[in-house]
Order: C-alpha cells, then sequence, then structure tokens
C-alpha cells in the first residue's frame, strides 16, 4: 500500500446449522446478501462469465452507511469467484479507494457449517478507522442473519 492508504486484516467466523453446500450456494448469490446485510440497500448484476472450473459473477451494489444521525449512500462494484467448489473470492471497491477482499472458507462442522471470512479492508487513513469499523460489524451482522435465515423454520 502506500502512506495514503491504511491496511488492516481480520477474521470473522459464524456457524450456520446447515450443510456446507447450501450455505455456499446462499453466500455467492447476493440477492440473498441483501437480506442479511445491514447496509445493502440494492443489488444488480452487471456481468457474468465461465471460468475453468465456476465463475466470476460482478455486481452494482448500493449502501446506506450511517455516518452520525445521517446516512449515506454509496454505490460500488463487488465481485465474487466461485469455483466448483471450495473457497469463494470476495472483492468489492468504492470510492474514495476503498477495497475490500476476501476469502470466504465453508467447513463442515458436527452441527453445520462454519462459515470463515478472512478479510482485507484498505482505505484512505482519514476513513480507515470509519470504515473497517463499519465493514467488520456490517459483516458480523451478515453472517448472524446467515445463521439466522437457517434456523428459521421453512
Amino acid at each position: 500500500m502506500s502512506i495514503w492508504i491504511a491496511d488492516a486484516a481480520r477474521t470473522l467466523t459464524e456457524d450456520i446449522p446447515a450443510p456446507p453446500d447450501q450455505v455456499r450456494d446462499f453466500y455467492v448469490n447476493l440477492d440473498n446478501i441483501k437480506v442479511v446485510h445491514p447496509l445493502v440497500v440494492s443489488v444488480q448484476t452487471i456481468s457474468r462469465s465461465q471460468t475453468h472450473d465456476g465463475y466470476q459473477q460482478t455486481y452494482r451494489v448500493r449502501d446506506r452507511i450511517p455516518v452520525g444521525p445521517l446516512s449515506i449512500r454509496i454505490t460500488y462494484w463487488a465481485r465474487v469467484e466461485v469455483a466448483g467448489h471450495g473457497d469463494v473470492i470476495t472483492e468489492a471497491h468504492q470510492f474514495p479507494r476503498v477495497q475490500l477482499n476476501g476469502t470466504v472458507t465453508f467447513q463442515p462442522i458436527e452441527s453445520g457449517t462454519r462459515l470463515t471470512e478472512r478479510l482485507r479492508i484498505a482505505a484512505p487513513r482519514l476513513l480507515a478507522a470509519m470504515t473497517q469499523r463499519e465493514a467488520v460489524n456490517a459483516h458480523i451482522a451478515m453472517l448472524a442473519g446467515i445463521r439466522s435465515h437457517f434456523q428459521s423454520p421453512p
């Protein structure tokens, strides 16, 4: 990075009461994520392309970021790289030079799935603390929302 950009790594984990394939399928569909992510207002698919063992899908995402008593609407693009099985790679870019990159794993456990997000958050130093805090809090809430989704009766 540069002296102007701060970089942080965070690992978030949630145990989900469902099989890994179901949790992974739910997670990679950003239309589902907008239901459980507290900042996301809307999601629109921009493109989808096949890769040698899966696909890559790019979305336009609109968030509502709280700043004190106000909220700021931000539009950015997000991409998921989904192989036939295994880890999912995520990437989001928004103005001004904010990036959130992740590797998401879906480990089978006795009670279902351990979903782990390994996140790298980069932002201009002046915005870094707020960006990191909001991103981490939003992803903690999102993972809890995914758990609640699978706990709910069908």
